[in-house]
């Protein structure tokens, strides 16, 4: 879900739909579902994310073309119901991550499916260090289609909704006309692909902290340590299963994606492999300490075992995330 409270406004502009991600700074999910962890309200708890989970589904296999403006902070659940659209419109305010690995989670909502098809391996670099991309960013590497500034939202939104057609073509020429040519920094992580690939390409999570150390010993690259330290302020058990969510989501369709991160997530509030979920908001989100107490502590002490159990069901009686998949065409 993320760390963040991320709210969506949809507007039926038949023929299609345009969705506005409202976002505020945490202020109140990530407490609440602490609450509801702490009191052993399981069941609460598995209806919030059926409900998340399937939205997401019946959003990301919308058959009328949809544009999702992501205007500011898009994380979590809004990731979910904005990046598997036809269209999406990112601004100078646009902040996206995935940071649930602080939080001692997963990427979830889809991030699997969404974030395992950026090129390269861009999506092991994003779900594991929970690091941020602008407007610009985001566009370069794929995960919005057009960039405008903040000003131009109302006239584009004026725009659209003057629109009679489903045809996705037109709808992305009126998008065409008041978008804006950009490029990312020379600072972004756009600019170190390379670097991303052969890092992160590895095959465990620690051959990846091995190559950025002989990376940032090579070229005193301040990247290199920066993500290190990143990845070291992280849940040890979340980086695991982190790394091996996405690596399967490469080779499945996103209901597939939606299924496996829902056996994920009940295993990581059920407590029953860990408590780093309560744990990851306590220490981020409501003391806001930063100092997280994670189990296990390190990467050498999280079995094969646990990772295994972090993709299976809870219990054989459990049911897994039903979604209507007859109904629709899976989006793959």
């Amino acid at each position: 879900m993320g760390c963040e409270n991320v709210g969506t406004r949809f507007f039926f502009f038949f023929p299609f739909v345009l969705m506005r991600l409202i976002a505020c700074l945490f202020a109140g999910t990530g407490s609440s579902l602490l609450l509801l962890v702490d009191a052993g309200d399981l069941e609460d708890c598995k209806e919030l994310f059926r409900d998340v989970y399937k939205t997401v589904y019946l959003v990301g296999t919308l058959l009328k073309p949809h544009v999702a403006i992501l205007n500011g902070i898009t994380m979590g659940g809004g990731t979910g119901v904005s990046i598997p659209g036809t269209l999406r419109i990112a601004t100078d305010k646009t902040v996206f991550a995935t940071p649930e690995t602080l939080i001692g989670f997963h990427p979830d909502a889809g991030a699997s499916f969404f974030l395992s098809h950026l090129p390269g391996h861009i999506g092991e670099y994003l779900a594991l260090t929970g690091e941020t991309l602008n407007g610009k960013e985001m566009i370069a590497f794929g995960l919005a289609t057009h960039y405008t500034y903040k000003e131009k939202l109302g006239l584009i939104e004026e725009q659209l909704g003057h629109l009679v057609t489903d045809d996705p073509s037109v709808i992305e020429a009126t998008l065409e006309k008041y978008s804006d040519l950009t490029f990312p920094d020379n600072s972004s992580v756009f600019h170190r692909v390379e670097t991303v690939d052969k890092c992160f390409g590895q095959d465990t999570v620690e051959e990846i902290f091995d190559a950025l150390e002989n990376e940032a010993s090579k070229t005193n690259d301040p990247w290199c340590n920066s993500t290190l330290r990143r990845l070291k302020e992280a849940s040890p058990l979340s980086l695991k299963v982190s790394l091996r969510s996405i690596r399967e989501g490469r080779f499945q369709s996103l209901d597939q994606c939606l299924v496996r991160e829902y056996r994920m997530t009940l295993q990581a509030i059920s407590g029953q492999i860990s408590h780093n979920f309560p744990e990851g908001i306590r220490a981020r989100l409501v003391d806001k300490d930063l100092a997280p107490k994670w189990q296990p502590s390190s990467l050498e002490k999280v079995s094969e075992d646990m990772v295994e159990q972090y993709f299976s069901r809870l219990s054989e009686s459990e049911p897994d995330l039903e979604l209507p998949t007859k109904q629709r065409e899976a989006f793959t």
